[in-house]
């Protein structure tokens, strides 16, 4: 069994625990603090260190954050603040913590989680995963690999407006719409998606993920939809997950 210490970056709350990278299940009780404000990449990796502090943990750290991450450096933070841009988190907070880090996009994270522990195992085709939460966060898998960075919770839909501006769970709430009035703004979402990129199975996770029944049949595309299973482990899980991964990579032959 390979044990790495997931984190899960987001704009209320940096959550992490030890994961098992052989099943996805939790070694200890998930962790969580408060997201610093302002989120500044200073503030954000102390609240890392802490949660490493707190498992006292000296392996591998694998850290799911919301925004384009490449070879582990920030290049958008749209619910963050903006001096995490051009930050290499993975190399300044391994030097800080004494532990390999990785960094991925946090709904990278949660859709990989989905794909190898919950709803999409042994699904192949084109998959999508969605978080529907304070934002709308996209994971986009052709026979199980990842497309990275789609970041598709910013596109603009057919209808002119910004996918998340319209249709995401904070919009909801902020409108008091009802899980009707909702499932028709975020069907428009879903046709969008489906028309771009003609997957076979969307997979919806976040916190609109807990009311499907309320909303799922009101869903009008082709494509099959289904609540995540990981909830709101999956970016934790897949975060760990990704990590043992890129240090498969590494390791010799």
């Amino acid at each position: 069994m390979t044990a790495v210490l997931g984190i899960d970056i987001g704009g209320s709350g940096i959550k992490g625990a030890p994961i098992s990278t052989t099943d996805g299940a939790a070694l200890e009780e998930r962790h969580r603090i408060a997201t610093p404000q302002p989120a500044t990449s200073g503030a954000i990796m102390d609240a890392v260190a802490e949660l490493v502090e707190h498992f006292s943990w000296k392996g591998p750290v694998g850290i799911g954050f919301p925004g384009v991450v490449r070879d582990g450096v920030i290049f958008t933070a749209a619910n963050l603040d903006k001096s995490c841009i051009g930050v290499s988190l993975a190399s300044e907070l391994g030097e800080r913590t004494g532990c390999a880090c990785t960094v991925i996009n946090d709904a990278d994270a949660a859709g990989m989680a989905e794909m190898r522990f919950g709803a999409g195992v042994g699904r192949s085709g084109v998959v999508m995963a969605l978080t529907v939460g304070t934002g709308i966060g996209s994971a986009l898998f052709s026979n199980g690999l990842l497309v990275p960075n789609t970041e598709l919770g910013h596109m603009t839909l057919s209808n002119g407006k910004h996918a998340e501006s319209f249709a995401s769970d904070a919009v909801r709430k902020k409108r008091d719409l009802s899980w009707k009035e909702w499932a028709e703004r975020f069907g428009v979402l879903l046709a969008d998606l489906e028309f771009l990129f003609s997957p076979e199975l969307f997979i919806l996770g976040g916190g609109a993920s807990k009311k499907f029944e309320r909303f799922g049949d009101s869903l009008n595309v082709d494509a099959e939809v289904v609540p995540a299973k990981l909830r709101n482990m999956a970016g934790i899980v897949g975060a760990a997950a990704y990590a043992a991964e890129c240090d498969a990579r590494l390791q010799p032959a």
